[in-house]
């Protein structure tokens, strides 16, 4: 299928990589049998590739557990690539030798060069690669932007964005789980904060110039372990009082990822409970193998002029972004955790919009996921552009690249090479 053609069927789609993401996509295209149907897959995962297999009726040779089987032809028209960092652009260069088109889970890669060589396949290939930024696809955050193409606070000058990563979020992600080791997959400000840096140069309209960054991995290092403490929170005697404790976060309060602790569906306390003493979730946040920071701030200056910055804390006590853009006509002020944009124009009355009227489906990231699918596939067959193309979703990669080379040298300025 050449990327000019306008199709009116279903696209086929395989996925490799049935985790969170992989599922969740899926998901919201089974809703949509009009535009997609899942043919084919691959997981590594026993347990996870028979859910997959079971979810959309698959006959036995259109799954697969070993990569170079599942690859050894062209599955689908779409390959959902889903799985862990490091083997992204790996994965999508397979895709595309194979003439599919590519969704591709963020972040693409630690690799500058691994993007360039992404870009290059593509454009071999005359495909589309479609990066899974989200949170522009989520009716908040197209509001707060297209307030800001609409003129509402005229010339954009700054933009201030606070990344606030839920305490339990990052002991679940950043520290117990995948992304805790920048070795193995990326840095923090490259696997959760990709998002953010895709916005700032979203909002900013123009490509980011230069960057200085500092940060720390403060509180979850081995030094700060209490001496009572336990290497498991199942045996631990603090679990009671500790707010890091696997205990109450997963089984008591039933934390959103309790389901990566086990793969057994439909998951179970019993299940979750020995996921905890045998498995990575239930370490002591004080005695994990982590080594990404808990807090980093980024300043940006982008070729237009605009400046950013950017703060990303782990030790927040709730979730949300807030984005505040000040222009020469007014600001604007955006409160995720609040569901509200507020205007200030100078001069003028404020107003506020109440966000949760603008989300009409309320699933993962503020209706972004919902939304992504929605708009993929006429992003795939020509009917619209794609709003989060390859060539636009590298530009955060290259910020968060040049951030971390930042903190590395301690908060020098570095250039970003395009």
């Amino acid at each position: 299928m050449k990327t000019e053609e306008i199709i009116d069927r279903p696209l086929t789609v395989a996925v490799i990589g049935y985790g969170p993401r992989g599922q969740t996509y899926t998901h919201h295209m089974k809703a949509r049998p009009e535009q997609f149907t899942v043919v084919a897959g691959c997981e590594m995962r026993s347990a996870r590739l028979r859910q997959m297999q079971e979810t959309f009726e698959l006959p036995d040779d259109a799954v697969f557990a070993d990569e170079e089987e599942f690859f050894a032809e062209k599955r689908a028209d779409l390959l959902i690539v889903a799985t862990q960092d490091r083997d992204h652009v790996r994965h999508a260069l397979k895709g595309l030798e194979l003439g599919c088109h590519i969704l591709c889970e963020k972040p693409l890669t630690n690799d500058p060069k691994e993007c360039k060589a992404l870009l290059a396949a593509q454009k071999k290939a005359d495909r589309k690669v479609i990066v899974c930024h989200v949170l522009r696809y989520a009716p908040a955050y197209a509001k707060f932007k297209e307030l800001l193409d609409a003129g509402t606070i005229g010339e954009v000058v700054s933009v201030d964005q606070t990344e606030n990563v839920y305490y339990a979020h990052q002991a679940h992600s950043f520290v117990r789980g995948n992304w805790r080791d920048s070795e193995t997959t990326s840095p923090m400000i490259l696997a959760k904060c990709c998002h953010d840096l895709d916005l700032l140069q979203w909002f900013a309209g123009s490509p980011c110039e230069s960057v200085s960054s500092l940060g720390d991995l403060t509180l979850f290092v081995p030094e700060n372990k209490p001496k009572e403490a336990a290497d498991r929170c199942t045996e631990c005697a603090l679990s009671d009082t500790c707010p890091y404790s696997a205990v109450d976060i997963y089984l008591r309060k039933k934390f959103w990822g309790r389901f990566m602790v086990s793969d057994e569906r439909p998951l179970t306390d019993e299940a979750v409970e020995k996921g905890l003493r045998e498995g990575p979730y239930g370490r002591c946040v004080y005695a994990c193998d982590n080594n990404v920071v808990d807090h980093q701030t980024v300043e940006m200056r982008f070729a237009n002029g605009v400046t950013a910055h950017l703060n990303m804390i782990g030790l927040s006590g709730y979730a949300g972004r807030q984005i505040k853009a000040y222009g020469t006509l007014g600001e604007i002020d955006f409160d995720d955790h609040k569901k509200t944009i507020e205007i200030y124009p100078f001069g003028g009355e404020p107003t506020v919009i109440d966000t949760t009227t603008l989300d009409t489906v309320p699933d993962g990231h503020g209706g972004g996921d919902d939304g992504l699918v929605s708009a993929l596939y006429d992003m795939l067959t020509d009917r619209s552009p794609a709003l989060t193309s390859l060539a636009a979703s590298v530009e955060s990669h290259y910020i968060a690249y040049a951030a971390e080379k930042s903190r590395l040298k301690g908060g020098k300025p570095v250039r970003i090479k395009h």
